[in-house]
């Protein structure tokens, strides 16, 4: 298995790191070429328009647009906003996920978070409680067509979702030691 990771802008590396720890063959994603005979993408937290504008300028929107349709791409943070069809604002979207997000919705930097959610769909996940991590974050405003809610914070507020082998989550899975997140996108990348 060989997965992705968009190296555009963001936390690429992180991804990198838990994908070789997990004994993944991790690729780094600059040009449409590089998507070549891949099993998933990651698009990592970062900014949303830098990393839309980058990918526009090095003509990787319509590969992504088609490697999306066939195969796994995992959005964080950054990169959940890049999969949805609507973030409220004029901005380059791929649109393959069909849920509504608003950036920065927790605030500024100094708003920045970390929370336990149950995850129950996760390894372990009825027994052991999946520690968030959350900056600069988007929330998830809601989910449509095919998408469904994976995880909300306690007072509804949707933090994950999915839609088929498309994977959008609000917080940074990267910056844990907890890898099951990651398993989990490798299994929709199979």
């Amino acid at each position: 298995m060989e997965i992705g990771v968009l190296a555009l802008q963001g936390d690429f590396i992180e991804h990198i790191t838990i994908l070789e720890s997990l004994g993944v063959t991790a690729r780094l994603v600059k040009l449409p070429r590089h998507l070549e005979g891949l099993n998933g993408l990651i698009i990592p937290g970062g900014e949303s328009t830098t990393i839309g504008k980058l990918a526009t300028a090095y003509h990787l929107m319509a590969p992504l647009r088609e490697f999306g349709k066939t195969q796994a791409i995992w959005g964080t943070c950054a990169g959940a906003i890049l999969l949805s069809k609507d973030a409220q604002r004029d901005q380059p979207l791929l649109e393959l996920m069909d849920i509504r997000v608003e950036r920065n919705a927790f605030g500024r930097q100094v708003a920045s978070f970390e929370t336990d959610l149950q995850a129950p769909f996760l390894k372990d996940g009825d027994e052991r409680l999946y520690h968030a991590v959350f900056i600069r974050a988007p929330l998830i405003k809601s989910v449509n067509g095919g998408a469904e809610t994976l995880l909300a914070l306690p007072d509804g507020r949707i933090v994950a979702a999915q839609q088929g082998r498309l994977l959008a989550t609000s917080f940074h899975p990267e910056l844990t030691g907890d890898t099951r997140f990651h398993q989990y996108f490798l299994e929709l990348a199979k």
